[in-house]
């Protein structure tokens, strides 16, 4: 094993670790390794330690005992999320994306990872599903500069747009649950099936899961169809379009200011 992978593989079991305690990523000292060789049995112990790990990654968390305070902001966490190397995502990248929009927004909105174009200019959903995305909260007054955050569970791009492995969705966990706590949104709008069976840790589809309202850290938690999907096949913008409107519902009710707007 070479000292890079040493180090990544180090990195990841501290990760993972961390996220099965709390949660939260603790200071570290930068690890230092040589090139070797790994006698085969040893080689064996340590890629079964790791499938245990990823396994294990899947376990719910529900809360974040992380710092709230200004050592724990959105640019902050949006700097670590740049320069984060606790994945192999991170070799293939253009540029991470860390997620846009506002503070406290009325939805925060959670998709799967970055495409081209978002791997290209380090925002989230500018693609054709990004802008039929925008297109469906704007037509329940919802917009991702005034009362909408956007973001995925991983951030980087994984190569040719394929489902996010549980290792690199552990990494990235921490990230998204920090940003969760300090976004404090009214709702959760889950796009997509990757996104909500992780988050929910569940194995049914996304048709079974959408349009009906769940919890996530003691937020309103709807999933829907991902915008490709519309795109894909039309028969869905039907549901797609209910979804938005029970969203709108809870809104209405729960948010006077947005009723009036």
């Amino acid at each position: 094993m070479t000292a890079p992978e040493k180090t990544r593989l180090a990195n990841l079991f501290d990760t993972i670790d961390d996220y099965l305690r709390d949660g939260y990523r603790s200071p570290r000292p930068e690890y230092s390794f040589t090139d070797d060789i790994i006698e085969d049995s040893a080689a064996s112990l340590e890629s079964v330690h790791e499938e245990k790990k990823a396994e294990n990654s899947f376990v719910q968390i529900d809360t974040y005992s992380g710092d709230e305070s200004g050592d724990s902001s959105l640019e902050k966490i949006a700097d670590e999320i740049k320069r984060c190397t606790l994945c192999g995502l991170c070799e293939k990248r253009t540029q991470a994306v860390p997620g846009e929009g506002t503070l406290h927004p009325l939805v925060l909105v959670i998709g799967e990872g970055p495409g081209a174009d978002e791997d290209r200019t380090g925002r989230p959903f500018v693609g054709k599903a990004g802008q039929l995305l925008d297109k469906m909260l704007a037509s329940i007054g919802l917009y991702r500069g005034k009362n909408c955050f956007i973001a995925n569970v991983v951030k980087c791009r994984p190569p040719n747009n394929r489902d996010p492995l549980p290792a690199e969705t552990a990494a990235c966990r921490a990230y998204l649950l920090r940003q969760i706590t300090l976004l404090n949104p009214r709702v959760i709008l889950s796009v997509g099936r990757i996104p909500t069976q992780i988050l929910l840790n569940t194995a049914d589809g996304i048709t079974k899961l959408r349009g009906r309202f769940t919890e996530f850290m003691g937020i309103p938690f709807l999933p829907t169809f991902h915008p490709s999907a519309l795109l894909r096949d039309e028969n869905l913008k039907r549901p797609a379009w209910e979804d938005l409107k029970l969203l709108r519902q809870m809104l209405i009710e729960a948010v006077p200011e947005y009723a009036e707007e």
